[in-house]
């Protein structure tokens, strides 16, 4: 599981995190519209905004996307795309060579399975790592996908830019501020990856061990599906809270106005909008991670076959 076939050279960890990194970019770029859907769902409704005077204008997934299109404009529905590719190419180049490297250093049992306490661990080190890496991007996107509905509320744009972006954040909070909501996007990463990569790699090899299944495409989608909707549900959650994080306004200190924490701002959102609020954009976010997970999955094993190196 995951070696090179006989004849191929090892490949080197580079090649792995270009590989990594193309495959994630495709499926950016795919589901894209959707994550920025989920984010301003997220972002709606918020009852520590409600306090400063802003208001909920869209309900739902399909009724915030129209929204996007109709007041914004169909392009803005990629809005803030391109720190979203960069922070992949780091977090997906990242977790995958760091997985396949934890699931050798941890080793298989002896009938050659990789035990699923071993596999979780291996996902959720992994998914840390790489968006502890990948923060930075991962801030400047959030505060991009937020600016067309700012515009529209009247107010002013806080960048123009990924280069302003991280300009501006470096300049008002110091390198420190541009790692503002790690902790909430570690916690996240390391439950996605725990959907992602070990639900994947566990399912995909169950299938092969028990079923008439191949290594094939339809083996592939049959895991991806599955790790999607896993991903999605232990994620969202952390995903709220890491979202309502970044997208805050800070002080002259660099440090949120709204919340002190993530804990903080998980009290805040349970106390004034329910426990319901945890889950605010679940179905974006499912309807996401599961094309994205395919996508990934599919262009991964793939590119892994074409250039004659064994599936993941």
């Amino acid at each position: 599981m995951g070696e090179e076939k006989s004849g191929v050279p090892q490949w080197p960890r580079v090649s792995k995190f270009i590989l990594s990194a193309c495959a994630a970019t495709v499926a950016e770029m795919v589901t894209f519209p959707l994550d920025l859907t989920k984010t301003r769902l997220q972002i709606q409704g918020e009852a520590a905004l409600r306090q400063h005077g802003s208001q909920t204008a869209y309900r739902g997934m399909l009724g915030t996307a129209l929204g996007i299109v109709r007041e914004e404009g169909p392009l803005k529905l990629w809005q803030g795309a391109t720190p979203a590719v960069y922070r992949h190419i780091v977090y997906s180049g990242v977790r995958m060579v760091a997985y396949e490297q934890l699931r050798d250093v941890l080793g298989r049992s002896e009938d050659d399975r990789f035990p699923l306490w071993k596999a979780a661990i291996g996902g959720m080190l992994a998914g840390a790592v790489g968006q502890f890496m990948a923060s930075p991007t991962d801030l400047v996107k959030v505060q991009m996908q937020m600016e067309g509905r700012r515009r529209l509320e009247g107010k002013p744009p806080r960048v123009h830019g990924v280069y302003h972006a991280f300009l501006k954040i470096v300049s008002e909070g110091g390198i420190r501020a541009l790692w503002a909501g790690w902790v909430p996007n570690v916690q996240r990463a390391a439950l996605v990856n725990l959907g992602d990569l070990t639900t994947y790699d566990t399912v995909k090899h169950f299938l092969l061990r028990n079923t008439s299944l191949q290594d094939t495409s339809l083996c592939h989608g049959l895991a991806s599906t599955c790790s999607g909707l896993v991903a999605a549900t232990m994620g969202t959650p952390a995903d709220v809270i890491k979202t309502r994080i970044m997208n805050q306004p800070r002080g002259p200190n660099g440090r949120g106005i709204l919340y002190k924490s993530s804990i903080d701002c998980l009290i805040q959102s349970v106390k004034g909008e329910g426990f319901i609020s945890l889950y605010k954009g679940f179905l974006p976010t499912w309807m996401r991670m599961a094309p994205w997970s395919m996508t990934f999955w599919l262009s991964f094993e793939q590119i892994r076959k074409t250039m004659g190196i064994s599936s993941f």
